[in-house]
């Protein structure tokens, strides 16, 4: 039983104990759950965001659907909307930072940390799996590395960006949704027939 009294919790994995690291893993296909990360919804006008470029280190002045960064990943989802994403730290602290640099900017920022998780899902067959539920284009020349868009995957909302040329896509997913898309994407490899040990 956990101590109720206790401030803090101890985090688990949204998939389980079983899924828990990698839930898929063939010289085709591996999917993992991301590391848990700090997130941030930022609301701002275009103009402002360009001027300043950066803020607290995530990228600003991005085109629309592109991704920017390393350990800060900043997804730019629209003209005045940006998801912030960093190595998992001090929320409060970050967040601190955050409205400093915009201090003299009109904006938005939220800390969506606790609502998503992110899979990645990684090898050559990747793509196949990601288009047996999401109607988007895939090919090279019209989601090329650094993309990042919102879409659908099996009716269920997500951001999708390509991190690497491997491919490597890092899927955000509401956290409530996390074990649904972890089975839907494990399922459609089984029935593409990408063989290995699934757990």
């Amino acid at each position: 039983m956990p101590d109720m009294n206790s401030t803090s919790l101890e985090r688990t994995s949204v998939l389980g104990p079983m899924t828990d690291g990698i839930a898929t893993t063939t010289a085709e296909l591996r999917i993992d759950q991301a590391k848990p990360a700090t997130r941030f919804s930022l609301r701002m006008d275009p103009a402002a965001a360009a001027k300043l470029s950066t803020a607290a280190g995530f990228a600003l002045d991005q085109p629309i659907n592109r991704l920017v960064g390393d350990t800060k990943l900043s997804m730019r989802l629209g003209p005045d909307e940006w998801m912030l994403v960093a190595e998992e730290q001090n929320a409060t602290a970050l967040a601190a930072e955050l409205e400093r640099s915009l201090d003299n900017s009109r904006h938005s920022v939220v800390d969506v940390s606790q609502r998503n998780i992110a899979l990645i899902l990684s090898g050559p067959r990747a793509t196949d799996v990601l288009t047996t539920g999401c109607p988007l284009d895939f090919h090279p020349s019209a989601f090329p590395l650094g993309t990042a868009t919102r879409t659908v995957i099996a009716k269920s909302e997500v951001v999708i960006a390509q991190t690497a040329d491997m491919p490597v896509y890092r899927i955000e997913c509401w956290r409530s949704f996390g074990r649904y898309l972890d089975a839907y994407l494990r399922n459609s490899a089984r029935l593409q027939g990408i063989g290995g040990e699934v757990v």
